[in-house]
């Protein structure tokens, strides 16, 4: 039994079935939204860091958002391995009181950032030649960005309710921010799904964009007037691009997405809305790497790690859960590299559409 599922567009089936799989291929890596979600794929991103993409000479352009957004972080470092075994030893060992306030939970996360860049994280994002970083973070607009939990809480209300006519309105009540190292050159500039502005990521603004790419609304406090970038109040990336649905890269190279589920759910609204689909031309040239249901089923619980886990289950059941989550998903990373080293596997992907049959 295989722990992955894979998923391709037909551009992206056709080449990896006569090609194999290299990392030449590929120009895009996503990351998505998701928070203790991810820790089902800590073992692929270790090889798909410390082996698959390790010796790249070419450009890799990375996105992500929210918890997507820290690990492409990781990937921009100087020892992007570390990286992102400090995320996951911080994140997977996350505790808080009894009844935690947005402070706290925002100041843990602060820790969290701070433990995982070091002292040298963002310059070496920055200055990194080969992996150029693109992260996303919603500035509320209007009203939004009052300073009242209630005023707040209405606009998120209204901007569920219109996003049920249209994702499009979205606009009306966010704005998506991408905070890229490649400035003006983001490959997203053009973007017309939603309204959507480019800022260069610096020394001034990295650390605060990526708390904000994370900044669950009434979870975490937002960011606010983040240097560089239009003033107002910052928050969770995922609130327009849960898992994205945008174009990735318009040339013939590939976009490789490791993702923790099959299903493609395009912001965070859209989650409990089974008639709001990704667009299948938006994915004609993606690779989604996702974990199998076979796989999943054999977990604790049966089940990948989830932000409920807090509320379900005791701190220590919690704990010990996640760590056996992070075990398991060396699994993905054996098969991956097995896919890649022989091609054995490569007749059991599936067209991108067939997901979620």
């Amino acid at each position: 039994m295989s722990s992955l599922s894979i998923f391709a567009g037909p551009a992206a089936l056709k080449r990896i079935r006569s090609e194999g799989l290299n990392q030449k291929q590929f120009k895009v890596l996503v990351g998505a939204s998701g928070g203790p979600k991810w820790f089902v794929l800590y073992g692929l991103d270790r090889y798909l860091f410390g082996e698959f993409f390790a010796n790249r000479e070419s450009e890799l352009i990375t996105l992500g958002s929210s918890a997507g957004a820290w690990r492409m972080c990781c990937l921009a470092t100087a020892n992007p391995v570390a990286a992102i075994e400090r995320l996951a030893g911080l994140y997977s060992n996350e505790s808080y009181s009894e009844q935690p306030d947005t402070d706290e939970i925002t100041a843990k996360a602060v820790e969290m950032l701070t433990g995982t860049l070091g002292e040298n994280g963002v310059d070496e994002i920055l200055r990194n030649e080969i992996f150029k970083t693109n992260i996303i973070a919603d500035r509320c607009r209007g009203f939004g960005s009052s300073t009242n939990k209630k005023i707040q809480m209405t606009v998120l209300g209204l901007s569920a309710a219109s996003n049920l006519l249209s994702r499009r309105s979205l606009s009306l009540y966010f704005e998506r921010t991408i905070f890229s190292t490649m400035g003006q050159h983001c490959p997203w500039q053009g973007a017309t799904d939603l309204k959507t502005s480019i800022v260069s990521m610096s020394m001034e603004n990295a650390r605060d964009a990526m708390l904000a790419t994370g900044s669950i609304p009434f979870v975490l406090n937002g960011v606010r007037d983040i240097s560089g970038s239009k003033p107002g109040l910052y928050l969770d990336g995922g609130i327009t691009d849960y898992h994205f649905d945008m174009p990735f890269h318009s040339g013939e190279d590939l976009v490789l997405y490791p993702h923790f589920s099959s299903a493609v759910i395009p912001g965070w609204f859209d989650k409990h809305i089974p008639w709001r689909k990704v667009h299948l031309q938006n994915f004609q040239n993606v690779v989604l790497v996702t974990p199998s249901r076979e796989f999943v089923s054999k977990l604790p619980y049966g089940k990948i790690s989830d932000r409920n886990d807090f509320e379900k289950l005791s701190t220590e059941d919690r704990l010990q859960y996640w760590q056996e989550v992070l075990a398991a998903s060396n699994s993905l990373a054996e098969d991956f590299a097995e896919l890649v080293e022989t091609g054995k596997g490569l007749e059991d992907v599936l067209p991108f559409e067939e997901r979620l049959k």
